[in-house]
């Protein structure tokens, strides 16, 4: 499975983006799927994860609220919305196939992409 990543770029606080991850092969359903991001100088944190037909979904406290995770087996893509953008938020974000709803075994990871908060 290869995963790309797309939709990142530069948004003023408050302001509203939508990341994209498209995936090869015919197995997309298989994986639950999820983001990652990692701001300059930090360790890669989790985001968000959805389960492998959309049924279940988690978040990390700092994005609850504020970020939606879903996905479309249908295009295998999976998408995050995210409203209410921070300069916090500010990182480059990516996307992961695993396991299970936590993600703790990566089998695939995408290239990232920049997310930019100005304030």
């Amino acid at each position: 499975v290869q995963l790309q990543a797309y939709g990142g770029g530069l948004v003023q606080a408050g302001g509203s983006l939508r990341l994209s991850c498209a995936a090869s092969g015919r197995t997309f359903s298989s994986y639950y799927m999820g983001w990652f991001r990692q701001a300059p100088g930090k360790e890669r944190e989790f985001v968000a994860a959805i389960s492998r037909y959309g049924g279940s979904t988690d978040y990390s406290d700092s994005v609850k609220g504020r970020f939606t995770i879903s996905r479309d087996n249908a295009k295998n893509t999976v998408y995050l919305q995210m409203n209410s953008l921070k300069p916090e938020d500010t990182a480059v974000y990516y996307c992961a196939a695993g396991r299970d709803l936590n993600l703790r075994v990566i089998d695939y990871w995408g290239q990232g992409t920049l997310v930019t908060v100005s304030s």
